[in-house]
């Protein structure tokens, strides 16, 4: 009885492990179960695209928690801000695309990714982009004929001659359609005891407008392979006499006493003061001049024409800012062209255009209504199509050093003949360490 009881007693332990062992290990297995494995955890997560911007440029339209939140609900797409220094954003993008490590948007201006970034060679072209089709002008989005960047907004740097409009009601001046029109305004301005051009070329940047509008209106409408021939090295600039009697155009404005007397002394910060005193008449600049100098005094009446140079000159236009590139080694194009998509989409477009006071380059997205100046542009010249892009956007080498020699110009250095011929060297060296064709 003894024996039988404790084989029982025995039995029932052995089942009671047993059943406890499956139980445990039923419980064991039903948390395994629980803990998702690492494919399906990362199929979970959502796409991540990176957008990379300066700090300087957090204040775009395209930055804008509302907007990634809402691009998430609709798309299940995040965006992430990589946030560059603005003093080093240039080497540091150039590495980031030659090591392939690159963001999948970058926020950057037309001109300078092209001549910085190598445009044709790191990022992706548009042209067959859903949103093409609606642009209004597709010109300010455009290098060589290729779409690059996006952006709703066609609301250019317009550039030419800033004019108080008020001096000119007063002296009874109408705007000058070319260059002795513009000599004989200069002479009633100067008589009534205004300075009638200002030229704050201390700045050198501010020296080059003159000649980038006139070159590019001469180009379109006398020698439309003029900037082909010039970036194949088949002509120089100075071999161009159109270049050199344009150039001249600016300097005899100073020359004939119409400018301020220090004009590689007085810089661009000085312009709002001259023209807010109704101290200057005149300034070769762009339109953003006249937004800054009404942000500090509204009453101004400031408009814009083209650089009269000749005849019935159109109005140049720079290259749009601030547009979106993709990069060719992005791991999330898709992604990131869907996000363009977005922005485009007529809702998202017309928020972002009402907000910025834009001038719309969507067909199907209306302009807000513009302050007046801004108004006159595009009634006068943007609606009719008599805009042209400037000169400097047909390099893609960085022309900052023509900015110098206008200076060394009017110091007395230079000759208009001398100057080019000096930047076709400058520029042959520069298309030589691009590796470009014909140097």
């Amino acid at each position: 009885m003894s024996i039988r009881l404790n084989r029982i007693v025995g039995g029932l332990l052995l089942a009671t492990a047993l059943l406890a062992a499956t139980a445990c290990g039923s419980a064991e297995t039903a948390n395994l179960n629980a803990l998702p494995f690492e494919a399906d955890r990362a199929a979970e997560e959502p796409e991540t695209i990176e957008l990379a911007i300066t700090k300087s440029s957090q204040n775009s339209l395209f930055v804008d928690k509302a907007l990634f939140a809402e691009f998430e609900r609709q798309t299940g797409i995040r965006v992430k801000l990589q946030i560059l220094p603005s003093d080093q954003v240039t080497a540091v993008l150039q590495t980031k695309l030659a090591v392939g490590e690159t963001p999948d948007l970058i926020l950057y201006n037309l001109k300078t990714a092209a001549y910085e970034l190598n445009l044709e060679k790191n990022f992706e072209a548009l042209d067959d982009e859903p949103w093409v089709g609606r642009l209004r002008n597709s010109t300010v989005l455009s290098y060589y004929g290729h779409i690059y960047g996006f952006h709703v907004n066609q609301d250019v740097g317009q550039q030419g001659v800033v004019y108080n409009k008020k001096i000119f009601r007063d002296l009874g001046l109408g705007v000058p359609r070319d260059y002795q029109e513009l000599l004989a305004v200069c002479e009633r301005i100067k008589a009534a005891g205004i300075e009638p051009f200002f030229m704050p070329f201390k700045d050198a940047w501010a020296a080059h407008f003159w000649i980038s509008s006139a070159f590019a209106d001469y180009a379109k409408k006398n020698d439309p392979t003029i900037w082909d021939d010039l970036n194949a090295g088949r002509r120089g600039f100075a071999d161009i006499p159109a270049f050199i009697d344009i150039t001249q155009q600016q300097y005899d404005l100073f020359h004939k006493g119409y400018t301020n007397r220090n004009i590689l002394n007085d810089s661009y910060d000085m312009a709002m003061d001259k023209f807010i005193g109704h101290e200057a008449a005149m300034m070769t600049m762009g339109d953003w001049f006249i937004a800054d100098v009404m942000k500090k005094d509204p009453s101004m009446e400031l408009g814009l024409f083209p650089v009269p140079y000749a005849k019935n000159a159109d109005l140049a236009i720079s290259p749009l800012g601030g547009q979106l590139f993709i990069p060719k080694k992005s791991k999330h194009i898709a992604g990131a062209k869907r996000f363009l998509e977005f922005l485009a989409s007529i809702e998202q477009a017309q928020r972002i255009v009402n907000k910025g006071l834009y001038i719309s380059n969507l067909i199907d997205v209306s302009t807000p209504q513009l302050p007046q100046y801004k108004q006159e542009i595009v009634d006068s010249y943007m609606e009719p199509k008599k805009t042209v892009m400037s000169g400097e956007t047909n390099f893609s080498v960085d022309t900052g050093e023509i900015w110098k020699y206008l200076q060394e110009m009017f110091a007395g250095g230079l000759t208009g003949k001398e100057l080019w011929g000096k930047w076709d060297k400058r520029f042959e060296q520069l298309m030589r360490e691009r590796q470009a064709p014909g140097f």
